[in-house]
C-alpha cells in the first residue's frame, strides 16, 4: 500500500474490526432456525481458512530474499536471494497460528495468516477475505523456496515478485 494513498496505519488496523462487524451482522443469517447463532469469530473463521497444501511450518524459518520485476531476471534473483542468507529475514510462528512478517511500507511485524482463495490460489495476510489488497499471493511454495507477490498493484509495481530461499 502506498504511503501516499491517505490511509494511516490506524485506518488499516480497523480492517479486521470491519470484518468482525460484518460477521456480527451476518451471524443472524447463519442461524439454524432454533435461535442458535454463529459467533462473529465462527463467521470470520468460516470465510478465512488455511489451505491444506501449505502449512505455517513451511513459512517459518530463516530466508534469503530478493525480488524481480521481469521473469527473465528470476534465475539471477534466486542467486541473489541465496547470497542474502548472510543477513536472513526471519519468519516466526505467531501467537495465533499465523506467521510474523512485515507488510508493505511498514517496519512493524504483524501476524499474517494463510488463506485459501478462489481457483486454488493461496494468500497470506490479515484476517480479511482472501485476495485483500494488503495480502500477498503465494505463487509457489516448496521446503526450499517461496515465491510471493503483493496483491495491491502499486505495492507489486514498487516491490516486484519476491523470492525467498531457505537459508541452511
Amino acid at each position: 500500500m502506498s504511503s501516499n494513498d491517505g490511509k494511516s496505519h490506524r485506518q488499516r488496523a480497523f480492517g479486521p474490526l470491519v470484518v468482525v462487524g460484518i460477521g456480527m451482522a451476518l451471524a443472524g443469517c447463519l442461524s439454524s432456525g432454533d435461535d442458535e447463532r454463529a459467533s462473529p469469530s465462527q463467521v470470520v473463521s468460516a470465510s478465512i481458512t488455511a489451505p491444506s497444501h501449505i502449512g505455517v511450518e513451511k513459512l517459518v524459518g530463516r530466508w534469503g530474499i530478493a525480488s524481480f520485476h521481469t521473469e527473465k531476471d528470476r534465475k539471477r534473483t534466486e542467486a541473489q536471494a541465496r547470497a542474502s542468507c548472510s543477513q536472513p529475514y526471519v519468519i516466526t510462528k505467531g501467537p495465533d497460528d499465523g506467521v510474523m512478517m512485515h507488510v508493505a511500507d511498514d517496519a512493524k511485524l504483524y501476524e499474517l495468516r494463510l488463506k485459501a482463495g478462489p481457483g486454488g490460489r493461496t494468500f497470506l495476510g490479515f484476517e480479511a477475505p482472501a485476495g485483500d489488497p494488503q495480502d500477498r499471493e503465494i505463487l509457489s511454495a516448496t521446503d526450499a523456496m517461496l515465491v510471493m507477490r503483493f496483491v495491491d498493484p502499486d505495492a507489486h509495481r514498487r516491490y516486484g515478485t519476491f523470492i525467498y530461499v531457505r537459508c541452511r
